[in-house]
């Protein structure tokens, strides 16, 4: 099936969700959790994510992630994975107790797309510190999209990963997984980068984005999505394609929020203050712009 129809069908079945000017919304993807080992990805930028997510839980917004959140092609188990982050999953579930977080999968962790699979990795963790078993994540699913739907334009924006009508990220997604996990993630060890990932391979990044912005140009839907790794804010009429990026760029992460209707991208990163003080900032990169002037 060809990307562009996998599109339509995502955008068929998706969860409406209505917003105004008063709704808040961060759209963060690709932080490919680990279990802690020299291959987590995530492990350098775990303290920026954490940041990242009490500076949006205090603010009272809504997180999104589009995808690829934990790292299911080169580990086997979910519920290592959330051992291992238990602070970032904490904090997920902070947000998850209001209604403030919706969770998406993407071609790392399409497993989520089982309900069974998220019962039973990331449903209730055991606390030491009360020696039970507490609700992490209970009743959650992950869904394939999800399409913002402004309540007075009836514009709309579909929140996806990404990765949809790739032959080796979508059709064959099984065996994507079997060569990252038993060919190339030995092979990256060694300097060996995997030549079907488009976050590393420009040609393979550069169709992807193409084939999102030719569908979000046809339909005159506005598209965020990730998987590519390269975050972009268009300005008003080149296009209706956008990307969060991700959370494993080296030495940041980054994030599109929406506030007061409007876009912005920004990273998060270490900086040295006065007297030598490391501290997590927040950076602008691009915007913020009125999305109202996308449709115009």
């Amino acid at each position: 099936m060809s990307t562009q129809s996998r599109l339509d069908k995502v955008y068929r079945e998706a969860e409406r969700y209505y917003i105004d000017q008063n709704t808040r919304i961060v759209c963060m993807s690709d932080c490919h959790r680990g279990v802690g080992n020299h291959a987590d990805n995530f492990l350098p930028n775990q303290n920026l994510f954490f940041a990242a997510l009490k500076y949006y839980y205090e603010r009272q917004y809504v997180y999104m992630e589009l995808g690829d959140g934990d790292e299911l092609w080169e580990n086997r188990s979910l519920k290592r994975i959330v051992d291992f982050h238990s602070d970032s999953f904490w904090m997920l579930s902070q947000f998850y107790k209001q209604g403030r977080f919706h969770m998406l999968y993407g071609n790392h962790d399409r497993k989520k797309q089982k309900k069974r699979f998220l019962k039973e990795h990331c449903g209730e963790y055991y606390c030491q510190s009360r020696d039970c078993f507490c609700d992490l994540l209970k009743g959650i699913q992950a869904k394939e999209g999800i399409v913002l739907k402004e309540k007075h334009s009836g514009n709309e924006i579909l929140l996806v990963h990404g990765h949809q009508g790739s032959l080796i990220n979508d059709t064959l997604w099984r065996l994507g997984r079997f060569l990252v996990r038993y060919v190339w993630r030995p092979l990256e060890l060694l300097g060996v980068y995997d030549p079907t990932n488009a976050a590393r391979n420009y040609r393979e990044r550069k169709k992807t984005e193409l084939e999102l912005d030719c569908w979000a140009e046809r339909n005159q839907v506005m598209v965020i999505a990730g998987h590519t790794h390269r975050p972009v804010l268009p300005k008003p009429g080149e296009s209706l394609y956008f990307n969060d990026g991700s959370c494993v760029h080296p030495r940041c992460i980054t994030a599109l929020e929406m506030e007061n209707a409007m876009l912005t991208l920004v990273k998060w990163h270490v900086m040295v203050r006065h007297g030598r003080m490391l501290s997590v900032e927040r950076e602008v990169l691009a915007g913020p712009v009125a999305l109202g002037q996308y449709w115009n």
